[in-house]
């Protein structure tokens, strides 16, 4: 299935993190992707690292024009709504875009105060309990 915003538009999604020098870190990233890809039925996900690690959020946008996206949604795979989030990303998003024909592109609110967020902490503590 393509998921589409109308018509011809087809998205590309990219999910960005901060960045870590531990590779481990990074790779967490890829897993998040390569799942949220396979539930969503979202045909372009793309990671990226703010910073500290490769790919960049231009390398990502790139990637997702490539494979034919006329639409960028950026999620930021961040907890809470800091700088990186008011400043940062949108403003390396934007020269990302500025850079490939300013294709058309939209930033989300980070994970938040989801309410499934609420789910994920007490699983979490329910985990640590049943340890």
């Amino acid at each position: 299935m393509h998921k589409t915003t109308d018509g011809d538009t087809k998205l590309g999604i990219v999910i960005v993190d901060h960045g870590s020098r531990r590779a481990e870190s990074n790779d967490l990233l890829l897993e998040v992707v390569e799942q949220f890809r396979q539930a969503s039925g979202y045909p372009i996900v793309e990671p990226a690292h703010m910073e500290l690690a490769e790919p960049s959020i231009a390398a990502a946008f790139a990637r997702c024009v490539e494979q034919g996206a006329s639409k960028i949604i950026v999620h930021p795979y961040f907890l809470s709504p800091g700088r990186h989030w008011h400043e940062d990303i949108p403003h390396l998003a934007e020269e990302a875009s500025a850079n490939l024909a300013n294709v058309p592109f939209q930033v989300t609110h980070p994970l938040g105060p989801h309410p499934l967020m609420l789910k994920i902490i007490q699983d979490r503590i329910e985990d640590c309990l049943d340890n």
